[in-house]
């Protein structure tokens, strides 16, 4: 008789914690400094501590949290320029996926579309928060069509979705309409632009924080 899988339900549980933990420094409930206590959260949750402990290594790998000895975990004090660390890699790792899924997405872009038109009705309602996730979502199809998992597993370590939230909230970075931006991407691919991997990596590093 076999027995039901587990490592699912467990790696499912310490997203669940981890997300709960980032939504919480994104929305100000840790502010920058601020000690997470991991009891207090495995009793919010209704969970043990085991796994809130490994949500929280999780984040310390994402230089979101950091952590001392007999101190705890803290909410790390980024600043500018740790935030805009991040995307000379990205941007690098990107030009490297849209130089592989140029002729897939010459093809079919379908992928990217939705969040196209997502990103025009978000940039209507001046909706931040639709903005920064339908970017992300659209940037993480556009790794995925190159059909490199390396590439995809180290492009979704990088935690894009909570440096950009970040970079807007703490910084102030100013919003602007991202639709058009993403579209323009879009129609390189089908016009099959030799230029296409240039245009992502500069489009990336456009998005960088700037005070």
């Amino acid at each position: 008789m076999s027995m039901p899988p587990v490592a699912p339900i467990a790696h499912s549980l310490r997203e669940h914690i981890r997300e709960h933990i980032v939504e919480g420094i994104i929305s100000g409930r840790w502010k920058p400094g601020e000690r997470i206590v991991e009891r207090r959260i495995a009793t919010e949750l209704e969970v043990s501590q085991t796994p809130v402990r490994e949500a929280l290594r999780e984040l310390e790998s994402l230089r979101l949290i950091e952590s001392a000895p007999n101190k705890g975990a803290r909410v790390r004090s980024l600043t500018a320029a740790d935030l805009e660390e991040i995307y000379p890699v990205r941007a690098g790792l990107e030009a490297i996926a849209a130089e592989l899924a140029a002729p897939a997405l010459a093809e079919d872009a379908s992928a990217l579309e939705p969040h196209v038109t997502a990103l025009r009705e978000a940039d209507a309602r001046g909706d931040g928060e639709a903005q920064v996730r339908h970017t992300v979502a659209f940037h993480r199809e556009l790794v995925r069509a190159a059909g490199n998992s390396v590439l995809l597993h180290t492009w979704e370590g990088l935690g894009i979705e909570v440096f950009t939230s970040l970079s807007i909230r703490w910084l102030g970075t100013h919003q602007q309409a991202f639709a058009q931006e993403h579209q323009d991407v879009v129609e390189a691919f089908r016009r099959r632009d030799p230029q296409v991997a240039e245009l992502v990596k500069a489009h990336v590093l456009g998005c960088a924080p700037r005070k």
